[in-house]
């Protein structure tokens, strides 16, 4: 039976990512159709940076999470010890776990079990990463008092792909926001900022409308990603409450008295930082990413052929299949749909 289920699953599921609904939309939707058969007391949602898994949105199901459970329990994603982070299941060959699975030891050791769940009366969880050819779009946390049977683990499994084709589809839309002034925090080991910028609070409201505590989460999430990175930078980029994107840049100081501080720069994602997420969801092949970007600098066929080192047939082949992936008739069209506010003069 359960098989008949998801295949009526994933159609629902594909025709709400032909509807132009935005992430934030979308989940919601899924959210109904995913807890017809595989019902919960609690479950979000969220959508994911596909360079580098870190949450960028999120989406709660009718009933929400207390919100003094919300920050805690983000912070767990990203303090490196919790079981079943989205960032470790995305790394599976099947990116689905149940907690039940998992040894009586791991599980009691657990903050997100003890600190957040058992308070609230709820002790199984079953968790999932969305992922399509290689590149995690979103996730789900879903939760309840008994636990998951097999069955409702198989059919989350076997909707995944086409939850993360759809969430793939809903990060083209998305409105802006004036990009406002830049903002410089300087975080300590511990993940607590010691000086900013005048500018940090705007920023912290931004983030925190989308989720109380988001801008501290985020603050921590980025400032562990320098400190695991041979290069010390880490970026994520991150939604706002319009649909926009954010960037975070972490940079680990590395000489001085202030060696163990992390410098983190906020800013609205633009430009080059949006392209690569553009190029991503609409599926464009590695030499069509390489034509765009010729395209964007305003070169002709024959210049761009001979920078590639290609025809200037092959250039128009796959321009023809680019146009087709983002629905553009024209060049000026793509420009203006890859980098509205950058290129617009292109």
């Amino acid at each position: 039976m359960w098989e008949g289920l998801a295949l009526s699953a994933r159609r629902d599921i594909a025709a709400l990512a032909k509807s132009g609904l935005g992430v934030a939309e979308l989940h919601a939707a899924a959210i109904e159709l995913v807890d017809r058969v595989v019902p919960t007391e609690l479950t979000c949602w969220a959508s994911m940076d596909p360079d580098t898994t870190v949450i960028s949105s999120m989406t709660s199901g009718s009933a929400r999470i207390p919100q003094q459970y919300e920050p805690l329990l983000a912070g767990y994603e990203y303090d490196g010890a919790e079981p079943h982070t989205f960032a470790e299941l995305a790394q599976r060959p099947v990116p689905v776990a149940r907690l039940s699975d998992l040894e009586r030891e791991t599980i009691e050791r657990s903050g997100r079990v003890n600190e957040v769940w058992r308070p609230l009366g709820l002790g199984h969880e079953l968790r999932a990463v969305f992922r399509v050819d290689g590149t995690s779009w979103g996730a789900a946390g879903m939760v309840r008092r008994g636990d998951f049977s097999d069955r409702e683990v198989e059919f989350v499994t076997s909707v995944a792909p086409a939850l993360a084709t759809a969430t793939r589809l809903a990060f083209r839309s998305g409105a802006s926001r004036p990009r406002g002034a830049p903002a410089i925090v300087v975080v300590t080991l511990s993940g607590e900022p010691r000086a900013a910028t005048a500018a940090v609070d705007a920023w912290r409201a931004e983030l925190d409308e989308v989720a109380p505590g988001r801008f501290g989460v985020m603050l921590r999430a980025v400032v562990v990603g320098a400190r695991a990175s041979a290069s010390g930078t880490f970026r994520a980029r991150v939604r706002d409450a319009a649909g926009g994107w954010i960037l975070l840049q972490a940079d680990r100081l590395i000489a001085g008295e202030d060696a163990d501080e992390t410098v983190v720069t906020i800013e609205r994602a633009a430009g080059a930082e949006l392209m690569g997420l553009l190029f991503a969801a609409y599926g464009l092949t590695t030499r069509e990413r390489e034509v765009c970007h010729e395209v964007i600098g305003g070169r002709s066929t024959s210049d761009i052929a001979n920078r590639l080192a290609i025809s200037a047939h092959t250039v128009q082949d796959h321009l023809k299949s680019v146009f087709g992936k983002v629905d553009v008739r024209s060049r000026g069209e793509l420009v203006a749909k890859l980098c509205p506010e950058d290129y617009a003069r292109v």
